[in-house]
């Protein structure tokens, strides 16, 4: 089995790369953007089907981890799984499962309600431990979920809003939600 593969990206589709490694170009399922003649290194997991081999590649070891954990869930298969980690950071997405946000996880592509709260209930014991960590929700990890249904409430998506959210909560861990909906406001508009 192909376990990592170093080499230059030869050519960008839609959603994989033809990496050329020596003399042999691989055609590469990855969730990250690359750009193209630049030299990469990815961890490669291998999926056999009756009918086909395809490689995915990572740029980490978690995100291989991740990959393997996502598509562990009965109903989503690998290209469920990389439409996941392309549309969610793999930090927001591991905080997601952690506290339970499915509505954070049903903002990527195929995935509905039912599949999100099934991917949490069968992944959030199994991604504990030294693979988790969930420093980035700070103390105050219950006012995540209301402050992103505030911000919902005046009209912003999660998928565009649940990255501040999370850094604000974390960086500010014993102010109220009350207090971090201005927060989250002012931060909105100086950076747009």
């Amino acid at each position: 089995m192909i376990g990592k593969l170093q080499g230059i990206v030869d050519y960008i589709g839609d959603g994989f790369v033809i990496l050329m490694a020596g003399p042999v170009g691989y055609k590469v399922y990855t969730p990250n953007y690359l750009t193209l003649k630049s030299t990469v290194a990815l961890w490669i997991e291998t999926i056999v089907r009756e009918d086909s081999i395809r490689l995915f590649g990572f740029l980490s070891l978690n995100e291989q981890n991740l990959f393997n954990n996502l598509t562990s869930v009965s109903g989503v298969g690998p290209k469920v799984a990389l439409g996941i980690m392309s549309s969610i950071k793999t930090d927001t997405l591991m905080s997601a499962i952690a506290t339970g946000d499915a509505k954070t996880i049903a903002t990527a592509p195929g995935v509905g309600k039912k599949v999100a709260e099934k991917i949490i209930v069968e992944l959030k014991n199994k991604m504990g431990g030294a693979s988790f960590d969930l420093g980035n929700t700070g103390g105050n990890a219950s006012a995540l979920p209301d402050l992103l249904s505030a911000l919902e409430s005046l009209g912003y998506r999660r998928i565009d809003i649940v990255d501040m959210a999370q850094k604000l909560v974390s960086e500010n861990p014993e102010i109220d939600v009350a207090k971090l909906v201005p927060m989250a406001l002012k931060i909105i508009s100086n950076g747009k």
